[in-house]
């Protein structure tokens, strides 16, 4: 066959007509306003109607709530400002960006970056950037505003597209959030809740926060390796790499002055010694953030904050690189740094205002508790075994995923009511947490109601003035259905082969 511009494949042409379709979507800003606006007029609705569901468990009745009744309406006034003020990604971003910005003037990420990329080999670079990503969730949220815009620059300092390097890295931040070497917050916070819901009918039980570890270390792994390979074969493949001129200023930044030297020499000894604090801080019995729970994860107060100490760490960095290289000669330089760094943030501020009504509006209204308890009704009745039940708990997990996006706050919602539940038909609750954080974390990089989702539409928007919310829908879609896919089977055969998901 003489074909001399062949046809891109079945797959490829799918995906393009999908960023068409996802990309004539209203602006974010205005897609929240609209499900403002309905959630306000459903929850009416569902009120009119008198809908509500049963608790399986404790037999109580949640109703749905108009917002546009008297209390609706109190309430709307009342918490707008707390609503937005108390929404998760708004703080962590902004201190993030604090110390980034700094560190980014002063060309200290860019260098950094530069020699990074050429000295990883190109092989092995989508498996970094997963990697990276799935590890970042032991420092909470810090992955989304540290490591997705950092992907994206060594990509573009390797040649190849940045917008494969925000796809990769948010890959491995949120679609792989449930899965690290480390035991974590994310482990601890979980098995908290876990324990809590197994308690209404098995009160002696308790779930680890080591009861996933043997498993989510496992995935590590295997989500880094298909990550990887869904980046290189079927996500890269449609974007254009970056003009050649990226390529020479990266040889350019590669030969090192006297000056550029020194000021990675000292920067160096400036990260062992703040590494050696901060292990000064945790290890020892007296360690001034150690957890005082000798049960608890000993490093659970320094996670808490960890957004912090990245914050701090970038922004004495970048003063040690600044003025070693003498890009900055007086203080007035590097603040005008941390002021144009926040300045870049003012069209998320707009975003995370009408997202964070939104999220507050679903919850109160109950149509999230509501939907959650009727899906498990609907598994219940299905009389499955064990596997299947999980497997169908995915699904419900992943689709209420689409609507919910905090893991923790979801879990609080869903565990009493589905653990219990599967532990009377025969599922462990460590299984069924196991379940739940799969199907969590497959969908976290499709819906727009994730609430770090409009952050990096903002992140490609830097590199693609074109791209909108439809083109990162077609970039992580077949990352979230091979995840999906793949993570569901492997906890199969897990299963199946009787291996344990964690110590005890």
């Amino acid at each position: 066959m003489n074909n001399a511009n062949p046809s891109p494949p079945l797959v490829q042409r799918w995906l393009n007509r999908l960023e068409v379709i996802g990309n004539r979507l209203p602006n974010p800003v205005l897609l929240f306003i609209y499900l403002c606006i309905g959630i306000i007029a459903i929850s009416a609705i569902a009120d009119f109607f008198t809908i509500s569901a049963v608790h399986p468990v404790t037999n109580e009745i949640i109703p749905a709530k108009s917002l546009l009744s008297s209390d609706g309406v109190k309430w709307m006034v009342a918490n707008t400002v707390g609503n937005f003020i108390h929404f998760a990604p708004v703080g962590s971003v902004l201190v993030a960006i604090l110390g980034i910005a700094v560190a980014e003037d002063s060309g200290l990420l860019g260098h950094t970056l530069q020699r990074l990329a050429a000295k990883a080999p190109p092989r092995l670079l989508s498996s970094f950037v997963v990697f990276a990503g799935v590890m970042s969730s032991i420092g909470f949220d810090s992955g989304y505003v540290v490591l997705i815009p950092l992907a994206a620059l060594i990509f573009r300092a390797a040649g190849r597209s940045p917008l494969a390097g925000i796809a990769a890295a948010f890959a491995g931040v949120s679609g792989g959030y449930s899965a690290n070497l480390l035991l974590g917050p994310v482990d601890a916070i979980l098995s908290g809740i876990s324990t809590e819901a197994i308690a209404l009918v098995a009160p002696d039980r308790q779930v680890l926060t080591s009861a996933n570890y043997y498993f989510t270390a496992v995935s590590t792994v295997f989500i880094t390796v298909i990550g990887a390979w869904v980046n290189e074969k079927i996500v890269e493949p449609r974007l254009s790499k970056p003009t050649t001129a990226s390529e020479e200023s990266s040889e350019k930044l590669l030969n090192d002055s006297p000056a550029l030297k020194a000021a990675m020499r000292r920067v160096s000894l400036f990260s062992i010694a703040f590494i050696g604090l901060l292990l000064w801080l945790v290890i020892p019995d007296s360690g001034l953030l150690r957890n005082p729970d000798p049960n608890g994860l000993a490093a659970l107060p320094l996670l808490n904050g960890i957004v912090i100490f990245i914050a701090l760490y970038a922004t004495i960095s970048g003063l040690i690189f600044g003025y070693t290289t003498g890009k900055y000669q007086r203080h007035q330089d590097w603040i005008a740094g941390m002021e144009t760094g926040i300045s870049t943030l003012s069209g998320y501020m707009v975003l995370m205002f009408f997202a964070a009504q939104f999220v507050n509006y679903f919850n109160w209204t109950g149509l999230g508790a509501i939907s959650a308890i009727n899906g498990a009704n609907w598994l219940a009745g299905l009389e499955l075994s064990k596997i299947s039940l999980l497997l169908g708990f995915i699904v419900i997990s992943a689709s209420i995923n689409l609507l919910i996006g905090s893991a923790s706050a979801k879990w609080a919602l869903m565990a009493p009511i589905f653990i219990p539940m599967l532990f009377l038909l025969g599922v462990d609750p460590e299984s069924a947490q196991m379940a739940y954080r799969i199907g969590d974390s497959s969908t976290n990089i499709i819906t727009p109601l994730m609430p770090y989702f409009g952050v990096v539409v903002a992140f490609m928007q830097s590199h693609d003035k074109s791209a909108g919310m439809g083109t990162l829908i077609a970039l992580m879609l077949p990352y979230s259905v091979i995840f999906f896919i793949s993570w569901s089977l492997l906890l199969s055969i897990w299963l199946a082969a009787g291996f344990p998901l964690g110590p005890g």
